[in-house]
């Protein structure tokens, strides 16, 4: 039989009680009992060095570790987990070593386990990831090269008033440009935009999610929302329905904000909307960013190069178009008959330019809105929605 290194209490005793009887010898014994000759002699030398309890097991603990946390260190640590009580053992560290780069500060793995022995963090489940459908980033390399908008979900402050925060991140930087609770409108978040607009600068383009007011099921998905960011010279980047992960760092951003502002919800909105402030200048310059190597957005955001011009000019369109004012109801005028565009552009000029199936694309600004057919039928084009994927061994993941 295999030995068993270890024994029962009342076990060791018979071994010893079996081997002063001088019947068996000590192999015959270390069979008996499933232990080896070490384990014997171990046991033998413990009774005859006279201890009172010779028969229990001794602690495998190490008595002393050179390389243990000092209590000064294990206190700092503590009281920076109080201060961000949602910074992680990763973020922990950065902070430290940021605030104290000559102090040697324990690996994360040590601050995890210091905070759990002091009840701060708990350890929750692990998921198991779905298998990979393809890996979908943002195009997005440097600062304003991409924004992200989207309204975080609607909640109720305690006082029953329904707020919406509508979230304004920068793809490559992730940065947080705004965090304000506005009316789930065109109007509401075109107001937004503009001040953001005014005191920042402009992107290159944005994302967002399909519905209302981003986008819509209209020609080209436009809304006029979305016309108002053609003409200045931004490309509504609309992701597929249904498919938050091609936001995902968008999406990743809403999770720390719902933790650390909403759960419970302030007492009305006005202090809802100091708290998404304060966590607007936490999160942009004080927090780590584990995509950033641990280091805050602030670092590497930098204001756009272009600005909000102060006069808004038509679409230009070269002499292969034909143009058309859209009229108030959506209308167009072609060949002596109305032809519905879409009201999301009325007011704007768009250009027809001839097509060699005999109809005719029309075009808002470089945006394709679909096809004017030789029926005199328009037909209108969903908008272009390009998942950007890579392979999975040059993958990026989404980093919160």
């Amino acid at each position: 039989m295999p030995f068993k290194e270890t024994c029962p209490m009342e076990e060791r005793i018979a071994l010893l009680r079996e081997y002063e009887t001088g019947v068996f010898t000590v192999s015959e014994l270390c069979r008996r009992h499933g232990i080896s000759r070490e384990t014997f002699y171990v046991w033998k030398r413990r009774r005859e060095g006279g201890e009172a309890r010779w028969f229990e097991e001794l602690s495998h603990a190490t008595a002393s570790c050179p390389h243990a946390t000092s209590s000064r260190v294990a206190e700092r640590i503590i009281a920076v987990r109080r201060r961000f009580p949602h910074f992680g053992p990763k973020k922990i560290k950065a902070w430290l070593e940021d605030e104290a780069p000559k102090v040697e500060w324990p690996a994360a793995s040590t601050i995890g386990d210091i905070l759990k022995r002091k009840g701060l963090i708990q350890e929750r489940p692990r998921r198991r990831r779905a298998i990979a459908q393809g890996e979908v980033i943002s195009p997005a390399n440097a600062p304003n090269e991409e924004w992200s908008i989207d309204f975080k979900g609607w909640f109720r402050t305690a006082d029953g008033t329904r707020c919406d925060p509508l979230t304004l991140t920068d793809a490559a930087s992730r940065y947080l440009l705004d965090v304000r609770i506005v009316d789930p409108t065109w109007a509401g978040v075109r107001g937004v935009m503009e001040r953001v607009f005014d005191e920042v600068g402009l992107p290159d383009a944005i994302r967002s999610d399909n519905g209302s007011p981003f986008g819509s099921t209209g020609a080209g998905g436009l809304s006029a929302l979305s016309v108002w960011w053609l003409k200045l010279g931004i490309e509504p980047r609309y992701i597929p329905p249904s498919s938050p992960q091609d936001n995902g760092r968008h999406e990743r951003m809403h999770r720390t904000l719902k933790a650390e502002t909403s759960k419970p919800a302030a007492a009305t909105p006005a202090e809802q909307q100091r708290r998404f402030d304060r966590f607007r200048r936490h999160y942009n310059e004080e927090r780590p960013h584990e995509a950033l190597e641990q280091t805050a957005p602030a670092r590497h955001w930098q204001p756009p190069a272009r600005t909000l011009p102060t006069r808004m000019e038509d679409p230009w369109y070269d002499a292969d178009h034909q143009v058309r004012r859209v009229r108030w109801n959506g209308m167009i005028k072609w060949r002596g008959e109305e032809i519905f565009i879409g009201e999301a552009l009325a007011g704007e000029l768009i250009g027809l330019a001839e097509h060699e199936s005999g109809g005719h694309i029309a075009r808002f600004c470089h945006r394709d809105l679909g096809v004017i057919d030789r029926d005199r039928r328009f037909l209108r084009f969903a908008p272009p929605r390009a998942r950007l994927r890579v392979a999975p061994e040059t993958a990026v993941t989404q980093q919160g």
